[in-house]
């Protein structure tokens, strides 16, 4: 069993948020592969599925990004789910928009999700880095990633979640590599580039 984390706040004042882009993807999992109904449950919401014939748990957090561990942390100790059998999809600052890259354990970039989560179960969990994109200064931060995606940005956004959906069963085997550059393509087919598109992919690090 695995379970898949997405971050966000809950309520519909956030909905839109580029923070919540963790929330957007799981729902997108939830609908393409036929999971069960969301229900409440582990401080969250939950949606039971299997993905390459491996049970998969999705997780919500609903206790706002800050807290996001203690959700996870009772999540994970009731489904007796070790770290390596995490993985959390968030929003990654430090990536162009629209661009996902896959890591084990590593620093946590200021993100208060990832520090709450670290902080209740442990830092070597895999990560799903979803790209952002930074708006260039630090003081601009904050409203950045409370700020939804503009009407523009949407047809890319949608693109971006359905080619995480399309080939997030990669990710069952460790296949993280082959996951990363599977979306790439799959963008680029649909005619979304970014700057840093050079046809290759990072290896999942610890570093």
């Amino acid at each position: 069993m695995l379970l898949f984390v997405g971050l966000g706040n809950p309520g519909a004042k956030y909905q839109g948020n580029r923070h919540n882009i963790g929330f957007m993807v799981l729902d997108d999992i939830a609908r393409r592969h036929g999971f069960g109904p969301w229900r409440r449950r582990f401080q969250g919401e939950t949606s039971e599925g299997t993905l390459d014939g491996e049970r998969v748990v999705l997780l919500k957090p609903m206790t706002f990004m800050n807290d996001s561990g203690r959700s996870v942390q009772e999540a994970s100790a009731y489904l007796k789910i070790s770290l390596g059998d995490i993985a959390v999809f968030h929003d990654e600052l430090e990536l162009p928009f629209a661009k996902v890259r896959v890591k084990i354990g590593g620093g946590i970039a200021g993100h208060n999700g990832l520090r709450s989560i670290s902080a209740h179960i442990g830092n070597d969990y895999r990560r799903v880095r979803l790209g952002i994109g930074h708006p260039g200064a630090k003081e601009l931060v904050h409203n950045h990633v409370l700020s939804d995606f503009a009407k523009a940005e949407r047809p890319q956004l949608e693109a971006f979640a359905d080619a995480v959906t399309e080939h997030v069963s990669l990710l069952i085997g460790g296949q993280d590599s082959s996951f990363q550059n599977k979306v790439h393509l799959t963008m680029q087919a649909k005619g979304f580039t970014s700057k840093d598109d050079n046809g290759s992919a990072e290896k999942p690090s610890k570093n």
